[in-house]
């Protein structure tokens, strides 16, 4: 216990308020997300695998990887959406063993619907610069260690 007090003493007030920051604009973005998926009458979880098949077929078990949750709560995922025609299951051509989901056309359509109709953010960025938008992302690029 000591240890973690210590660690909390070490992060100056402007680290505090950037993490702070950060935080409110995941759970605006949650917020929205949710409400967003809801108009389509899917759940976020619904909504995010969809997102995720809309880059291409995908193995449910990499969905699971990526969603960071069991692969059993995919398969209840990709069962809903198939059932409303969003997505399909096939076989890998390359290894027959492994299912792909993959989004269909209706999938793909709503999904994209879906992703425009978040806008919580757009307002604020449009008031940035291309430059300081440009700053932004590679500092938030830079912060998931996926800058070049």
């Amino acid at each position: 216990m000591g240890t973690l007090v210590g660690m909390t003493s070490r992060i100056d007030p402007l680290t505090l308020e950037v993490v702070e920051l950060i935080g409110t604009i995941v759970a605006r973005y949650h917020e929205e997300y949710e409400e967003a998926a809801a108009k389509h009458s899917l759940t976020g979880a619904q909504a995010r695998v969809l997102g995720l098949l809309t880059g291409g077929p995908t193995p449910m078990r990499r969905l699971a990887q990526q969603l960071k949750c069991e692969p059993s709560n995919v398969t209840g995922i990709v069962d809903r959406l198939e059932s409303r025609g969003l997505a399909e299951r096939r076989l890998d051509p390359g290894d027959r063993r492994v299912k792909l989901a993959a989004a269909t056309e209706a999938g793909r359509e709503t999904s994209e619907r879906l992703r425009g109709s978040l806008d919580f953010a757009r307002e604020p960025l449009a008031e940035l610069s291309d430059e300081e938008r440009t700053v932004l992302r590679d500092l938030l690029k830079r912060m998931l260690g996926t800058a070049p």
